[in-house]
């Protein structure tokens, strides 16, 4: 389930030319940071190396890499670089993107920023990340659901303008270890962008994790899981959270499964 080599993830290093990072969103045509007069490349940054400086023009400043991110069901992302303040006023830093679907639409439901870390002092160098997946599971700061197959990833800066930050080269990890253990056989159905708030139609998700189990078992956390229509799975299937279906609707569990936690979670 998870991406494989982190080279494939990794954006193209400042140096290699600033035509490549977006001042928008990150888009196919939208307009670039090379050659403008509040972003320049620092070859020999003492704490950085090569890295990026950047003067605070505008509300958000924004920096996207141009190159799509693919992410796929059950996978999670960290994005992350280190910054520091030079001059002038200190900016609120954080993660963003641009979710886009299989048709290059931005998927508007997708959380695209991430948490805001507050400059404070000249020369400080801080860490900024944010981990990107489908699932909304703890530690998850954007989780994007089952429909963003892609991301455009980069950062804001935020607050009063005429502040120059420098930014190291970002980083994007493949963390999907970190909240699937490879040693467990099971699906859990919020990797595959199952909501469980009672109002979402989780049904899609259900079905993208009964295929993705392959001879696993899949797990349905707690929460109120809303299915709109009838529903068959094959895989085993424990439930803690409550199934809601429209009379009208059946569920068909064609594998191993308790009949009374079944009972207990089925609400019409």
């Amino acid at each position: 389930m998870s991406i494989i080599g982190n080279s494939s993830l990794m954006p193209r290093a400042f140096s290699g030319g600033l035509g490549v990072w977006s001042r928008t969103n990150g888009t196919p045509g939208s307009p670039t940071r090379a050659g403008q007069a509040n972003a320049a490349i620092v070859p020999a940054d003492e704490d950085f190396g090569g890295c990026l400086e950047i003067l605070k023009t505008q509300e958000p400043t924004s920096l996207r890499y141009v190159g799509r991110t693919p992410i796929r069901p059950g996978t999670y992302l960290r994005i992350s670089t280190r910054v520091k303040a030079i001059a002038g006023n200190m900016p609120r830093v954080r993660i963003a993107a641009w979710a886009g679907n299989a048709a290059g639409t931005n998927v508007a439901a997708a959380v695209q920023i991430g948490p805001e870390v507050t400059l404070t002092s000249y020369g400080q160098v801080v860490e900024v990340s944010a981990v990107v997946g489908t699932g909304q599971r703890s530690g998850v700061d954007m989780p994007w659901g089952r429909n963003a197959t892609y991301g455009h990833f980069g950062l804001d800066l935020l607050g009063a303008n005429s502040g120059s930050v420098r930014v190291e080269n970002l980083v994007i990890e493949d963390v999907t270890a970190a909240f699937l253990p490879q040693m467990l056989d099971w699906v859990d159905v919020r990797d595959y962008g199952a909501v469980g708030d009672g109002v979402t139609d989780d049904r899609a998700a259900f079905v993208a994790a009964d295929n993705a189990a392959n001879g696993g078992h899949i797990v349905v956390p707690e929460g109120s899981y809303r299915i709109a229509s009838t529903l068959a799975i094959r895989a085993p299937i424990r439930f803690r959270g409550t199934l809601v279906m429209p009379r009208a609707a059946r569920l068909a569990l064609h594998s191993s499964f308790d009949f009374p936690t079944v009972c207990r979670c089925l609400r019409r």
